[in-house]
């Protein structure tokens, strides 16, 4: 297939329309479809985020409409071409306008990490990484709403269990997609949810503390008491106050709303069990991490914080052989530390100085134990993950 690249660089990044179904976008280049995918999925069974034969799916309300999106990308990482298509039928020019906002905003399409790339290509720790993920853009959830309830659903559970709850929401009260052979659902908004009790999300195996946190903003949002996307306009600790003054909202999901619902890339979710741990494998460090010492070490990579929190994740997909790197790259940890790198950095952590700021913070107000349960009934204890 002949690559196509358009000639005015003004039209990087935006949804070209085309005369029938599919229509065309040239995302800001690198970019890899399969990584950006997988950074929303995250696990195999994930319903929502669909990939498959090179091809990601999602259902999205289109001017109120669910739509099937499918998405499959031509040409390399450095010059990429998608296609996008709408369940195999014709939208209008207005509802093609708003399938264009949500899929740049989903797959960030627009986003220069030109900037992150130069600072990863001079560190001996970050620029194995970033090789490995190079073409990763960092997505967003199509809605804040839909950010919350992810974060409130994988409280201190496994990621595994926190995606099967979502599927279960969704499966129970997401719009159907009509002319889709998969019968997909978009993710329920707050309009689906504000009708419903909390002991019908528990039912799902949301604990009743959880179901409440999801029914309660749900109908504060239908009501028009609470403004969720209108935390854009706030700086990080007015929307973090305002998030944390919801009953059982605390800092871990405060921040994971911040990253995968407003999209701050300097945004590294400092409680996040899986991050740590995975922060300990990079720098190759023996003991636990608290939060203090998360900001600390993400401090040598402001303003991407939030981008190297997705690469970490799209690295231990890759370890379980989930996505692949464009071409063999440095081993994750100590191999990939020079010059005494992860030594310097360990002496750092064991002496901070006066730093005040490792508070020791392992769960969310109101969540104190991981009392959901899993596909099959069992209960399970665990904490949060990427």
């Amino acid at each position: 297939m002949a690559l196509r690249v358009m000639s005015d660089p003004a039209m990087v990044g935006r949804v070209h329309p085309s005369p029938t179904s599919p229509f065309q976008i040239e995302p800001l280049a690198p970019f890899r479809l399969d990584l950006t995918a997988w950074a929303l999925r995250r696990r195999p069974h994930n319903a929502i985020d669909r990939w498959g034969e090179s091809t990601y799916r999602r259902a999205l309300s289109i001017d109120h409409d669910p739509v099937a999106l499918s998405v499959t990308e031509d040409g390399a990482p450095e010059a990429p071409w998608l296609s996008a298509r709408t369940g195999g039928r014709r939208i209008d020019p207005p509802s093609e306008r708003l399938a264009r906002h949500a899929l740049n905003r989903l797959l960030g399409l627009d986003v220069d990490l030109s900037a992150f790339a130069a600072m990863a290509a001079s560190d001996p720790l970050l620029g194995p990484l970033a090789a490995r993920m190079r073409g990763l853009k960092p997505p967003r959830f199509p809605t804040v709403f839909e950010a919350l309830v992810n974060g409130v659903a994988c409280q201190q559970l496994s990621l595994d269990v926190g995606i099967h709850l979502l599927n279960r929401l969704t499966a129970e009260r997401g719009r159907p997609v009509s002319a889709d052979p998969d019968v997909m659902r978009t993710f329920p908004g707050p309009q689906e949810l504000a009708s419903a009790e909390p002991d019908e999300i528990k039912r799902l195996g949301f604990s009743h503390a959880k179901a409440r946190t999801i029914v309660d903003s749900a109908r504060a949002i239908a009501a028009g008491d609470l403004d969720l996307e209108g935390l854009e306009e706030l700086e990080d600790a007015g929307a973090i106050e305002r998030l944390t003054e919801m009953r059982g909202i605390g800092r871990w999901t405060a921040e994971y709303v911040l990253l995968r619902g407003l999209g701050r890339l300097h945004v590294f979710p400092g409680d996040d069990v899986g991050a740590q741990n995975k922060l300990r494998r990079l720098f190759d460090i023996d003991a636990d991490l608290d939060y203090g010492a998360v900001k600390r070490l993400m401090g040598r990579w402001y303003p991407y914080a939030g981008v190297v929190y997705f690469h970490l994740l799209l690295d231990s997909l890759r370890a379980g052989g989930l996505v692949e790197p464009p071409e063999p790259a440095g081993q994750i940890g100590k191999d990939a530390a020079r010059g005494g790198a992860t030594q310097s950095w360990t002496r750092f952590l064991l002496h901070p100085g006066t730093d005040d700021s490792g508070l020791e913070h392992t769960s969310d107000e109101g969540f104190k134990r991981a009392d959901s349960a899993t596909a099959d009934g069992r209960r399970l204890r665990g904490r949060r993950h990427q």
